[in-house]
This record gives C-alpha cells, structure tokens and sequence, in this order.
C-alpha cells in the first residue's frame, strides 16, 4: 500500500517533463532562428522602440560610410 502514490507520481513526472522539453525547444528555437531570446510581454510601445532603434542605427552606419 506505500507504493500506490508511485502509481500516480510516475504517469505525472513524465507529463512534467515532456512539458519542459517542449518549452526548452521552444525557446531554442527561437533563439536559433531571431538570435536572441524572445521577449517577454513585448507591447506596442517596445515594437514602436525597436523600429526607431533601428532606424537610428541604419541611419548612424549610413552616415559613418560616406
């Protein structure tokens, strides 16, 4: 009777496992294909940054060139 909770424990420790592995794939995935990791609760105001950041940054390198 002291072995019954394995019964359950095994069933659930595989679901929690598989679980991380694929969210671990996930995130690696991500950051082969973006090269950074993904950023969490990324919201208008960050969407509308990173365009101006870049812009800055083309416009920075375009200038340094000539």
């Amino acid at each position: 009777m002291a072995w019954i909770w394995l019964e359950a424990a095994l069933p659930l420790g595989i679901i929690a496992g598989m679980l991380c592995v694929m969210g671990n794939a996930q995130y690696y995935i991500h950051k082969a294909y973006h090269g950074r990791p993904k950023h969490i609760g990324n919201d208008m105001w960050d969407v509308a940054m990173e365009r101006r950041d870049k812009k800055l940054l083309e416009n920075i390198s375009a200038a340094s060139s000539n």
